[in-house]
């Protein structure tokens, strides 16, 4: 490839990550405040308000003998609420306002009028929305994983954390969190530009995630939660009636996951390029 042929594509490539930055700024501030978003914040704080209260009322420290239970009992609380619920529904806010927002404010055209591309604009306010949800809900998952030991006492917590695997487990947890943010973002910001009520899919996608204990191995492979509850580093027993799959190996998940949420991307790219604003029948 000739040195002309490179130069104007970088150029261009060096202005629209310039133009992503520029609607990143603009839209972070947004993506983190807003009446919308109280039940994300509600939804976040619930398992760090739960788990703070328990760590308050505790009477003195219950040493570390069933540390090992503790562990069982966040593998559930992860896994069964701040995945499938609190993550889930606060990205369902945060990600299918980002351009349902601007059409009920009757703001969007001054982005679609603007000298910048489409997709751009898509990757800017994705990336917002991801700032905002990364936030919460990974200091959410963080916080309260210690919260969960800190009755066990102050001895007790520093060899779990410093020459036990409380470390490596918390920074397995907070990067399920991470990545449950980055692909159900995805799909929501999809949603919310693809349908004019982005409840009604969420709700499909919900039963479809929530059942997958259920499904057929193959099906199983075909949702987000079997590929996140994989990476989980605590398993949880088994459903009696579940139908058990093998969990997929973390170099298949994080790669599969992060490709699965390009592809998305690119349709919600896709699709933009061909809306039309049409506020009167909002």
């Amino acid at each position: 490839m000739s040195t002309s042929a490179v130069g104007p594509a970088a150029a261009g490539a060096a202005l629209w990550g310039r133009q992503v930055l520029s609607i990143l700024r603009l839209e972070v501030r947004k993506a983190f405040l807003g009446r919308r978003l109280i039940g994300v914040y509600l939804l976040a704080l619930a398992p760090v308000l739960l788990l703070g209260a328990r760590a308050v009322l505790t009477l003195g420290p219950r040493g570390a003998g069933n540390m090992g239970q503790a562990g069982i009992v966040f593998a559930g609380l992860f896994q069964l609420f701040i995945l499938r619920i609190a993550i889930f529904f606060g990205c369902v806010a945060i990600f299918t306002n980002l351009f349902r927002g601007e059409t009920l404010e009757k703001t969007l055209h001054f982005y679609l009028l603007s000298p910048v591309r489409r997709e751009v604009l898509v990757a800017g306010k994705y990336l917002a929305g991801l700032a905002a949800a990364a936030v919460l809900f990974v200091a959410s998952t963080a916080l309260s994983f210690w919260l969960l030991y800190v009755p066990y006492g102050s001895d007790a917590l520093s060899r779990y954390f410093f020459a036990g695997p409380g470390l490596q487990q918390i920074g397995a947890y907070m990067g399920v969190a991470l990545l449950a943010c980055v692909g159900y973002g995805a799909v929501f910001t999809l949603t919310g530009l693809w349908v004019r009520n982005p409840m009604i899919p969420a709700a499909v996608i919900m039963v479809w995630e929530g059942s997958n204990f259920f499904l057929p191995a193959l099906f199983q492979k075909l949702s987000v939660i079997h590929y996140l509850q994989s990476l989980c580093p605590v398993a949880l027993p088994a459903e009696p009636l579940a139908i058990l799959v093998e969990p997929t190996p973390a170099w298949v998940s994080v790669p599969g996951l992060l490709a699965v949420t390009a592809l998305v991307m690119v349709l919600a790219g896709l699709r933009i390029r061909r809306s039309e604003i049409t506020y009167s029948t909002d």
